[in-house]
């Protein structure tokens, strides 16, 4: 990677989620209160034009312009102005991937759908237009029916009509563009009644004109660019020229309106709708069911949502346009920095992020670079390609290496064993990856891996050697390895370069994996496919090479939303062992992290991305930070966690149901709800109607988890009887009464559990602010923050409390001076107070702020640690020239002092455990930031050591600064 000059870095990020609800003037509002946290960066949720309504931005409808729903020109100035005023930069979130086309209000698409292949945005969107499917030649499938196509059409679903000077066909919120050419069938049906009948001559004449225009009109499949030009030009005279004669003339007026009420036909006589099925044929587009989507579909999406369809971002023309408003940003000075969403959908990443970089380095060296960082989900011990220019990921990778390390390894056999036990079958988490993987090859994206096949039997073909191999193998083979890939997708590219290392053994690993899955299938086939991802397949003519390439390519683009959908979006709602451990980018198999390997993984991470940054909480993790901390502390309690689960399926057995021998909700199903429970249950006391709202998020949730899990039910394919009694089951669990016995059992034990988990928060949230890296902040949760996947991590966040909370923490401390140990005691001991996380995060930011080169370029140096409690405490130091901060925090809470409510601070608690000085040439002194005690570093058995019930004493984390 090649990052530009430190001083360029944000040094702390915060995410805002910005839509119609949230906008820029209450972004505005924010500043004042984000930098006094001690945020050094806005980090927005993409700002270009989205459809309305939008809660994400993602469905990006006009990248050039700003969202209206956002706020006006001047309140978008306005932010910015606040934002520079308070010292703060600004990353922008950039979707380079997809567009969204839903209700066709992308201007792209509606041009594409009315003009077909002649398009001028016809290669901006990533369309086969000679599909495999004949029917569907120089078209694009529009699966947006809710019915079959002929129900729909004769149940008057859709409706012919003329607006805004062109005819359109409207499907409730969608307005299709009709082909102008295609409007003769409307315009001469029945012309020779007219004609005859005409008294005016002249409005019947120039009506006629114009039916010769659009007969002469260039067809939608014309490539060349003249009669396209031609096209453009002309039809929008003849719209005009129609729209002038409807105006003049009654009798034209009656006569298209009277044709539209023919052509819309009547309900009850199916020959009526004739007309219409043979106009809507003439289209550039077919109407299709939702369901038919996954098979026959010809326009590439983003993952399997047909509302976002991905566009060529490797055509120069489409990147130039894509990136005008980044691009005008970037030179005003008012951004620092870009995430780039879902980098692997790209056609070539590496291409992509260096012509970005490129396009937004000045030549004159008048502004900085900006600050890149990708979306990419890495693999396990899967390095981020060196050759790309950019400063890091947008964190994933150290989110979970973080909540690894609060996960007792230790305990994975007991763990594994009672959830075999629970769900009655002993899975492989391998084995369920491979088989979620199939599942939506087959079920939504069959379309895909059809068009691989194909293109892999016309290379085939045109070998004498392989000519043998037939559509059905080449194409399960194909499944077979994207289904065994062991990462989300390779980077091989175009031209003569080879294939780099990396990819070299994640295909070979693939290949190796699918060939011992099939032992009946000959290995040629797979030796076959393997050799064309390699670049090592002879090719005798250029068209054999440009052939085999488009392969590669569509392979490599397949590979990833395959793996996205298989797993995080299955297999992830299908495996519970410990969910906490189910997380975006995460390894579920992978049981908890030991601090040597944390270590390893934070030095790697200083040596490789020290600018990469450090997440906790993001729009799309399932859990927030906080949540999995709490989850995590059941590894700690194999025997006590089994008990309970045993004894609360017990007494909500007669909750379920059972239908043709199925339980309903299923063991696993149960298993998750209560782990769920553990993690999201509020810390405050509810009343009802807080209670009623709660009861409605797990609810909802739980009725999303069984949907994505794909088992019982799926959102394609809804069980009512399965969905009823999930959600009547929850109803009964977490009814309030006297004789729920399951309630009166769960509570004391969440409220434990809850206890532990807080303190493993405070110890994540520490080693975001002083590892390596730049700590990011999801909106929100900078108090504690119980939430799940999205959209219940989307809701609106309270800053003017937030502002009240900090401007009341900084007048206290200012009243105490450097005498706040008591307070901060009193804070940390009293942990569900929500200011000691924002404490904490003032703090270790703040310090931040004020040393920026020992974040940005300072060692990593791991930290020993000794004594009984050795293996509860993680320690390293960040160094740079005489300038240290020593980062201490406690781990597997739960076990450190089971039989005691106390906090995990003091003598009674650490004993005699200890860590050992930063090598420096006197023994040190070192102040706590967080609660302003100093220490000093003792001499024990000839080694310099910070004894941690000193160190530990009034805080239960700490942050300490070298003072001498």
């Amino acid at each position: 990677m090649t990052p530009p000059p430190y001083t360029t870095f944000p040094l702390a990020t915060y995410r805002l989620q910005l839509h119609r609800g949230f906008t820029f003037a209450d972004a505005t509002r924010a500043v004042p209160y984000l930098r006094g946290l001690g945020i050094t960066d806005c980090y927005l949720s993409p700002i270009s034009k989205a459809a309305p309504g939008s809660d994400h931005g993602y469905d990006v409808i006009d990248p050039v312009v700003v969202n209206p729903e956002l706020g006006n020109e001047q309140e978008f100035e306005e932010f910015v102005r606040t934002a520079q005023g308070h010292g703060m930069g600004l990353v922008l979130d950039v979707v380079p991937n997809h567009m969204g086309i839903g209700k066709t209000l992308n201007r792209w698409w509606r041009d594409v759908l009315e003009n077909g292949p002649g398009s001028r945005y016809a290669t901006a969107f990533d369309i086969d237009w000679h599909p495999i499917k004949r029917e569907l030649e120089n078209k694009v499938l529009l699966p947006i029916l809710a019915d079959q196509y002929g129900a729909i059409l004769e149940s008057q679903e859709m409706e012919l009509v003329y607006e805004d000077s062109a005819f359109v066909l409207r499907y409730y919120d969608h307005h299709l563009p009709l082909s102008p050419k295609s409007w003769t069938h409307i315009l001469s049906h029945r012309l020779e009644q007219l004609v005859t009948e005409g008294e005016q001559a002249m409005p019947v004449m120039e009506l006629q004109s114009i039916l010769t225009a659009l007969k002469n009109l260039p067809g939608t499949g014309e490539r060349n660019p003249e009669r396209i030009a031609e096209h453009y030009r002309e039809k929008e005279i003849v719209k005009k020229r129609l729209s002038t004669l409807m105006e003049e003339s009654s009798m034209i007026r009656a006569f298209v309106v009277e044709n539209v009420r023919i052509f819309n036909g009547e309900r009850g006589r199916s020959e009526s709708f004739d007309l219409l099925d043979a106009l809507l044929n003439e289209q550039a587009y077919r109407l299709a069911s939702w369901k038919v989507a996954s098979e026959e579909i010809n326009y590439r999406r983003f993952f399997d949502i047909n509302e976002l369809a991905a566009i060529r971002m490797e055509d120069e023309a489409v990147f130039q346009e894509s990136h005008q408003l980044l691009m005008q940003c970037v030179r005003r000075g008012i951004v620092r920095g870009c995430r780039i969403d879902h980098v692997d959908g790209l056609y070539d990443p590496g291409r992509y992020l260096r012509q970005l970089r490129e396009l937004m380095t000045p030549t004159d060296g008048s502004q900085t670079p900006l600050f890149i960082v990708v979306e990419k989900i890495l693999g396990k011990d899967e390095p981020l390609p060196e050759a790309w220019p950019v400063q890091g990921t947008t964190g994933y990778d150290f989110l979970n290496h973080v909540n690894g390390l609060f996960v007792a390894g230790a305990n994975e056999k007991l763990f594994t064993t009672f959830y075999a036990k629970v769900i009655g079958h002993d899975d492989e988490y391998p084995d369920l990856v491979y088989a979620c993987k199939q599942l939506i090859m087959q079920v939504s994206m069959a379309s895909e891996i059809n068009v691989l096949g194909h293109q892999l039997n016309v290379i085939s073909e045109r070998d004498r050697r392989s000519r043998d191999f037939t559509l059905n193998n080449l194409t399960h083979a194909i499944r077979e390895i994207i289904a065994c890939f062991p990462v989300y997708r390779t980077y091989v590219t175009e031209g003569v370069q080879t294939v780099a290392d990396r990819d070299r053994a994640y295909i070979h690993m693939a290949v190796a994996r699918a060939k011992r899955r099939n032992p009946a299938i000959s290995g040629q086939v797979f030796d076959f496919i393997r050799s064309i991802l390699l670049k090592q397949r002879e090719t005798r003519t250029k068209e054999d090479q440009e052939e085999q390439i488009r392969f590669v390519m569509k392979f490599q683009q397949t590979t990833s939303p395959v793996t996205a959908k298989g797993v995080e979006d299955t297999a992830f709602y299908r495996y519970h062992r410990l969910v906490s451990l189910n997380e975006v980018g995460g390894e579920p198999e992978q049981f908890g992290l030991s601090v040597e390997e944390f270590h390893k993984r934070m030095w790697e991470r200083q040596s490789r991305g020290p600018h990469s940054l450090s997440a906790s909480s993001t729009h799309d993790t399932k859990r927030s930070e906080d949540v999995r901390a709490r989850i995590n502390v059941l590894s700690e309690l194999p025997q006590e966690w089994k008990l309970k689960v045993s004894r609360w399926n017990r007494l909500n057995r007669q909750l379920c149901k059972e239908s043709e021998g199925e339980r309903m909700p299923d063991r696993n199903d149960e298993y998750f709800f209560y782990q769920t429970l553990v993690g999201v249950w509020p810390l405050e006391a509810m009343g009802d109607e807080a209670y009623q709202e709660f009861c409605g998020r797990i609810q909802r949730y739980m009725q999303k988890a069984v949907h994505e899990a794909k088992t019982h039910t799926s959102w394609i394919n809804p069980s009512l009887a399965y969905d009823h009694s999930v959600q009547t089951f929850i109803e009964g669990a977490l009814e309030r009464s006297p004789s729920n016995r399951f309630l009166e059992d769960f509570l004391p034990f969440q409220e434990r559990i809850a206890r532990y988990g807080l303190y493993n928060s405070l110890s994540q949230l520490v080693l975001k602010i002083a590892a390596p890296g730049v700590p990011d902040f999801y909106q929100g949760t900078e108090l504690w923050s119980f939430h799940l996947v999205d959209p219940d991590n989307r809701g609106p966040v309270e800053y003017r409390i937030r502002a009240e909370m900090a401007e009341e923490l900084r007048a206290t401390l200012s009243r105490l001076g450097p005498d706040r140990a008591e307070f901060a005691r009193g804070l940390f001991e009293q942990a569900h107070d929500a200011r000691v996380k924002m404490y904490t995060i003032m703090a270790g930011l703040e310090y931040r702020r004020l040393h920026p080169d020992l974040f940005q370029q300072g060692e990593y140096l791991q930290l020993e640690c000794g004594g009984s409690k050795k293996q509860h405490i993680c320690a390293f130091a960040r160094l740079y020239q005489h300038h240290a901060l020593v980062t201490v925090v406690p781990r597997l809470v739960a076990t450190l002092n089971p039989d005691s409510k106390q906090a995990p601070m003091g003598s009674s608690v650490w004993e005699d455990s200890w860590i050992t000085a930063p090598p420096w040439p006197t023994l040190g002194e070192f102040r706590q930031l967080l609660t302003g005690e100093i220490i000093t570093a003792e001499s024990w058995n000839g080694r310099r050591v910070l004894p941690l019930a000193r160190v530990l004493n009034r805080a239960p984390v700490a942050l300490l600064e070298r003072i001498s």
